[in-house]
């Protein structure tokens, strides 16, 4: 239950969207930094994607102007400084990413508009308030103008803001939606399990029910590391006790999964995102043939997709599972995955060896064993951070085109929405505000 105080403050969150919404919808003649122009009603993106790509030569190194931005912004606004990590080099990269993502997608305002909204969902665990978009936009055109001087124009400047709103009034409007649904769960660890020197198995209860799916991740925060996220597939199906099961495997960096692996104990406690990710079972498939691919920690998001199959008596799937080696081998999860295959006709497991583009061959030979049936298969695939899944990703989407299989039959977490949304891993994804590492 919340307190009053908590209450107070979704209350006051709430308002806070509703004076934002107001100000980007409405027409002022004033000067642009107080109130820049609202968004057309037909937001011409490939007009706007023309002016800011060729204002790109006055401002770069895109790394420089969010330096600046960020020097400017704590400079007028201290206590924002608290929203980010102690380090800020990850969030400055990633921050040149979701620029450049922006500018990529400005001629396709749609899907823009439905992933900044989901990132506006993601950031109410940060504590990020519509207050603080407008901050980062006054900081923004500061750095512009500062990196560009007189060559600046206001038809340039105009073009910027407008592609800013156009993702700002999306997060808004997406943190609105969710009001009431919790910006973050607290959870107690109620298990850590070394299973080799660099990766741990963790299950954790939330304090709060959590609802979500298999083959979904969750960001996750270490008290060691506040305001540092970082995204994990879910490793179990949902469960009557609620418990849930992360593998996360440490990274040297001293970032969170190395607070996790190396910081976390029984009886800890971690912070959750809300569920996400598109890595689901089909709800409705022709054919039974499913094929899941997974490579290192994507075994996570395989292993909770194989418990709701082995639990759906009414659904006879006929799956092949390809893992690396470093899963069905004595290096990690095996002894599970061998009760899990004993007694159950309907799995097999194939194993790839290790490489840099795990098990693509062994992808085609597997549509190959009963040809004519590619365009049938239903493909889930996992892969994990560690392994250059970007990369890989795309040489495996690549095999699976030339095998046939349509791509409305695959399922991942894309590398562009997960990326800008929140995750590195299913390749990731944090926004304007915030930080994962």
């Amino acid at each position: 239950m919340n307190t009053p105080s908590e209450d107070y403050h979704a209350l006051l969150a709430r308002h806070d969207a509703m004076r934002l919404r107001r100000r980007i919808l409405s027409v002022s003649d004033t000067d642009p930094m107080a109130s820049p122009p609202a968004l057309p009603r037909a937001y011409d993106g490939a007009a706007d994607q023309h002016l800011v790509s060729e204002s790109l030569a006055l401002v770069s190194p895109l790394e420089e102007l969010i330096a600046e931005l960020y020097r400017g912004l704590f400079e007028r606004h201290p206590y924002l400084r608290s929203l980010f990590p102690a380090s800020m080099a990850f969030q400055q990269a990633h921050l040149v990413h979701i620029f450049r993502y922006l500018i990529g997608h400005l001629h396709q305002p749609d899907e823009l508009t439905g992933t900044f909204a989901q990132l506006g969902r993601d950031h109410r665990k940060l504590g990020v308030r519509p207050a603080h978009f407008e901050a980062f936009e006054v900081a923004l055109v500061e750095a512009l103008r500062m990196r560009a001087g007189v060559r600046w124009t206001g038809a340039l400047e105009e073009a910027w803001l407008r592609m800013l709103r156009l993702a700002v009034s999306a997060m808004v409007r997406g943190a609105d939606e969710a009001i009431a649904e919790p910006p973050s769960w607290e959870a107690t660890v109620t298990a850590h399990e070394l299973r080799t020197p660099d990766l741990a198995v963790l299950r954790v209860r939330p304090h709060q029910p959590y609802a979500f799916r298999a083959g979904q991740y969750a960001s996750l925060e270490s008290p060691l590391l506040e305001q540092a996220w970082r995204p994990y597939y879910l490793a179990r199906a949902p469960r009557p006790d609620g418990e849930l099961e992360f593998h996360v495997r440490a990274r040297g960096a001293g970032g969170v999964s190395d607070a996790l692996v190396h910081g976390t104990r029984a009886g800890g406690t971690v912070r959750l995102s809300a569920p996400r990710g598109a890595l689901v079972l089909p709800g409705h498939t022709p054919s039974p043939d499913l094929l899941l691919i997974a490579s290192g920690t994507g075994w996570a998001a395989m292993k909770a997709l194989l418990q709701e199959i082995d639990s759906e008596r009414s659904r006879a799937h006929r799956v092949r599972l390809l893992l690396d080696e470093g899963v069905g081998e004595a290096v990690y999860d095996a002894a599970y995955l061998a009760a899990l295959h004993r007694g159950r006709p309907w799995l097999t497991v194939l194993t790839a060896g290790p490489s840099a583009d795990p098990g693509l061959r062994a992808v085609e030979e597997v549509l190959a064993r009963r040809p004519g049936t590619a365009d049938q298969h239903h493909v889930l695939l996992a892969l994990a951070p560690e392994a250059s899944s970007a990369d890989t990703a795309r040489s495996v989407l690549a095999r699976l085109a030339a095998a046939g299989v349509p791509a409305t039959n695959i399922h991942h977490d894309t590398a562009g929405v997960v990326g800008v949304t929140e995750t590195s891993a299913s390749t990731t994804r944090t926004g304007l505000l915030s930080a994962s590492r």
